[in-house]
């Protein structure tokens, strides 16, 4: 991780007001197609993991039991809550949350994983740490759109920022995934840059399917 926990909490609650117009068209494409994967049943909870104001919680909700927003930023989350009662949803919950320890109880049921955007910011070793907290809250699915190269960055025409962000090759993320006994079944190429990875738990006899 190339800023602290604290440091990334920081700069997005300076940005929550204005993060949702400044979000670009790859981001809502990437944004769709996780909530169109994710595809959630109406007695399933969702556990989306780096939520921000909600992109993905929101959209969930009127399909899900509950959705279990989680985020280090409280500006971040502020907006989405905001959000939340605007649209008079009842089974949304923000809550402080990390990849790594997603503070939720060890008794909850989670069916599916959602993530945007986000996890990005971990360095290689730490993405394949929260994957693997992911696999661990017994989900079924998990969906990740992220910053990750299929092919070596443009140098002229980064989609992340250097400084910042720290994202992982495709590869990468796939084998993090079918690691902790998931199948890969769909990788979306949003952009050179980016990516929607859809995992599903395998069960006695599944066998590995990748689709592009």
């Amino acid at each position: 991780m190339k800023k602290t926990v604290e440091e990334h909490a920081a700069r997005f609650s300076a940005e929550a007001a204005e993060y949702d117009d400044s979000k670009s068209d790859e981001y809502h494409a990437c944004a769709d197609l996780v909530v169109g994967y994710a595809d959630p049943n109406p007695d399933d909870v969702v556990l989306d993991l780096g939520a921000g104001t909600g992109a993905i919680a929101l959209a969930l909700a009127p399909d899900a039991e509950r959705v279990l927003a989680r985020d280090i930023s409280e500006g971040m989350m502020d907006e989405g809550r905001r959000k939340v009662d605007e649209r008079g949803l009842d089974n949304v919950e923000f809550a402080y949350g990390e990849f790594r320890e997603p503070e939720v109880d060890s008794g909850r049921r989670i069916d599916i994983v959602t993530s945007n955007f986000a996890l990005h910011h971990l360095a290689d070793d730490e993405k394949r740490e929260a994957i693997r907290e992911m696999a661990a809250t017994g989900a079924r699915r998990i969906v990740l759109g992220d910053v990750a190269f299929f092919e070596d960055p443009d140098p002229d025409a980064p989609f992340y920022g250097p400084e910042v962000d720290d994202p992982a090759t495709v590869g990468t993320l796939v084998e993090a995934f079918t690691a902790e006994g998931f199948a890969v079944t769909a990788v979306e190429r949003v952009h050179d840059q980016v990516a929607v990875i859809v995992a599903e738990r395998l069960g006695d006899g599944d066998e590995t399917a990748l689709s592009g």
